[in-house]
């Protein structure tokens, strides 16, 4: 696994951080494989009661790298890179592609998993922490159903997660207009469990607490809360691809890439 994403052990706290700061750990294709094989390298790891997922520097992850939204645009990846980190490459057998697969993930350990958020949790980075049993965030944090200000849906678990975290008026209100909130506006809505002014650090703090249960205990209430919580995800999933297949690359796509780009207002044609 590449330094993408670092993870050490003590305690039986798993510390994953994103750490790709100076990008805002923002998600290009190598950001991708590096989540989904730290997620995979956990579900081996024994002794690990809990996890804790952060990101390095000014924020949690900011969303889609440009470099993804060029290739959506009409440019394609070469060489080594063009399997590598693909988001929408799916494995035999798999409920969800790659994209998908670095917010399901968390779901599909044993253990609880802590999302520390700060800065920034756009578009797929607010997928990625919706992943996460629990949400601890600063106050200021910006968040946003971001995809339509790109002209794609969720298609990262997101409207699966959004609907059984808020109310699904609120889903479709958040998503329709890819506003920008922050996380105390998050709190009230049911997306953020804890604000904190030192988010990674309370989150830390719970994490200890939780491993300090019986693991057994603590391992079967998630297997029972996961029982009820996923009911439905592989079909939801499946339709997830198929809406942002038939969007990635159309002309109004890439005119709401090219116009938020450009700064200017989009030029939409047809119903």
């Amino acid at each position: 696994m590449s330094d993408r994403v670092l993870i050490s052990v003590a305690d039986g706290i798993a510390d994953v951080r994103l750490n790709r700061p100076d990008k805002r750990n923002a998600l290009d294709r190598e950001q991708f494989a590096s989540i989904a094989e730290a997620g995979e390298q956990l579900k081996a790891e024994t002794g690990v009661r809990v996890v804790v997922l952060s990101g390095a520097g000014e924020s949690f992850c900011a969303g889609l790298d440009f470099s993804i939204f060029g290739e959506m645009a009409g440019g394609q990846a070469t060489g080594a890179d063009r399997d590598r980190g693909n988001p929408g490459a799916i494995s035999a057998g798999a409920i969800t592609h790659l994209g998908q697969q670095i917010c399901w993930v968390w779901q599909e350990l044993a253990v609880p998993v802590i999302a520390a958020v700060h800065g920034h949790a756009l578009g797929g980075g607010l997928q990625l922490a919706l992943g996460a049993d629990i949400r601890i965030a600063h106050p200021d944090t910006k968040l946003s159903v971001r995809e339509l200000h790109w002209g794609i849906t969720p298609d990262m678990t997101g409207t699966f997660m959004l609907t059984r975290l808020v109310r699904n008026d609120v889903a479709r209100e958040l998503t329709y207009t890819a506003r920008v909130f922050d996380a105390r506006e998050g709190y009230e809505l049911g997306l953020v469990t804890r604000l904190s002014d030192q988010p990674y650090d309370d989150a830390m703090a719970l994490a200890r607490e939780i491993a300090g249960r019986n693991p057994d205990g603590v391992r079967g209430a998630k297997r029972l809360f996961n029982r009820m919580f996923t009911a439905g995800a592989a079909e939801q999933f499946a339709d997830e691809r198929h809406v942002i297949a038939s969007l990635i690359g159309t002309p109004n796509q890439v005119e709401a890439i090219s116009a938020n780009v450009e700064g200017r207002a989009p030029r939409f044609t047809g119903d």
